[in-house]
C-alpha cells in the first residue's frame, strides 16, 4: 500500500499536487467527480467518482492506498449564504470519503480546510495560531469545521490518522478568484485606489502548498494535528499588487481613497466580500507547523508570483 489518492484532481490545486507528488516518485491516483485528465506520467492514474455527497462510493478508488489528500469540495461563493449550499459536498461527502477509508485500511486523511474556520480577519499584528478557537463567520467557513469535527469522530473510533491543513489564500498559475480578477485590473493600467490600505494578508504558494503536503503524508509528529501553514511573509495589498506588476512588466500607480468609500462602492455593487478582502488583514502563525514538520518552505514570496504571472 503506496498510492496516494488525491481527490478534487481536475482543480487548481489537486491538478498540481498530483503532478508534483508523482515528480517526488509517489505512485498518484487523482480522482475527480467528472472529466479524466490524460497523463503521460506512468506514476499518475486518474479516476472518475461521480458526485460527491452523502452517496458517493469511494471504495473501488480507495483499493491499496495509504493516504488521501482531499482537495475536493464546494468552493466559498459569496452567493452562497446558507450552510445547505455546502453541507453535501463538504460535510456529507467528506464523512462518507472518511468512514470509506478507515475500513479500507487507508492509513491517513489529509483534509485541505480553510482559514476561514478561524474567523475572516484579523487585527494587524495578530495571527491565528494553531490553538485559537474557531469562530466561523460563513457558511463555507462553518461547513469546513463541521467536516474537521466529523473527521475527528471517525479517528477516535478507528486507525484513520487525520491531519488538517487550515489554507490562507492559495497563489500560483491558474489560481482563480480575487488574484485573477488583480490581474486583471493591473492589466488595464489605471491608477488603483488603495494607497491608504495598511493590511497584512498570509498567503500560501502552490509549491509550498505541495511540498508541506509531501512531508505531512509519512511525518509520524503530523497525525492528530491541525496546521496552519503559510509562505511566512505577509504582504500588504499593495505590495501583493506590485509583486504582480513588476512581473507582469506593467507600471502601477496608487492613489488614496479613503476606505469608508471603497466601503460604500462595494456595498453598492454587490462586492463587499472582495472588497473586505482588499481592505483587511488576515495573517495565520504557521511557526507550529514549520516545527512539527520540520519545514521551510522552498519558494520564496517573489518566486512563487514570479510563476504564477510568468505561467511557470
Amino acid at each position: 500500500m503506496n498510492k496516494i489518492s488525491i481527490t478534487g484532481a481536475n482543480g487548481f490545486i489537486g491538478n498540481f499536487i498530483c503532478k508534483y507528488l508523482a515528480s517526488r516518485g509517489k505512485i498518484v491516483h487523482g480522482i475527480s467527480r467528472s472529466k479524466i485528465k490524460s497523463s503521460k506520467n506512468e506514476n499518475i492514474k486518474y479516476s472518475i467518482v461521480g458526485e460527491i455527497n452523502s452517496n458517493t462510493n469511494w471504495k473501488k478508488l480507495l483499493i491499496d492506498c495509504e493516504c488521501v489528500i482531499h482537495c475536493a469540495g464546494k468552493v466559498h461563493d459569496s452567493n452562497k449564504n446558507e450552510l445547505a449550499d455546502y453541507q453535501s459536498v463538504n460535510i456529507d461527502g467528506t464523512y462518507q470519503l472518511a468512514l470509506q477509508a478507515s475500513k479500507l485500511g487507508v492509513r491517513r486523511l489529509i483534509f485541505l480546510s480553510s482559514i476561514k474556520v478561524n474567523g475572516e480577519n484579523t487585527s494587524l499584528g495578530s495571527p491565528f495560531s494553531f490553538n485559537h478557537d474557531a469562530k466561523p463567520k460563513d457558511s463555507y467557513g462553518l461547513s469546513k469545521y463541521m467536516a474537521e469535527k466529523k473527521l475527528w469522530e471517525i479517528s477516535a473510533k478507528s486507525n484513520l490518522e487525520v491531519v488538517i491543513i487550515r489554507l490562507p489564500l492559495v497563489y500560483g498559475y491558474g489560481a482563480k478568484g480575487n488574484l485573477f480578477r488583480l490581474m486583471k485590473l493591473i492589466n488595464y493600467g489605471f491608477p488603483l485606489p488603495f494607497k491608504l490600505i495598511k493590511n497584512k494578508r498570509s498567503l500560501i504558494g502552490i509549491d509550498n502548498l505541495a511540498d508541506v503536503l509531501f512531508h505531512c503524508i509519512n511525518h509520524a509528529e503530523a497525525s492528530g494535528k491541525t496546521f496552519l501553514i503559510s509562505d511566512g511573509v505577509d504582504l500588504s495589498t499593495c505590495q501583493l499588487i506590485k509583486y504582480m506588476a513588476t512581473y507582469m512588466r506593467i507600471p502601477v500607480r496608487f492613489f488614496p481613497l479613503p476606505i469608508s468609500i471603497l466601503k460604500i462602492i462595494g456595498f453598492i455593487f454587490g462586492k463587499s466580500n472582495e472588497i473586505n478582502k482588499l481592505i483587511d488583514s488576515l495573517q495565520v502563525d504557521s511557526h507550529h507547523a514549520r516545527k512539527i514538520l520540520n519545514w521551510i518552505p522552498p519558494v520564496s514570496v517573489e518566486e512563487g508570483i514570479k510563476r504564477m504571472v510568468k505561467g511557470k
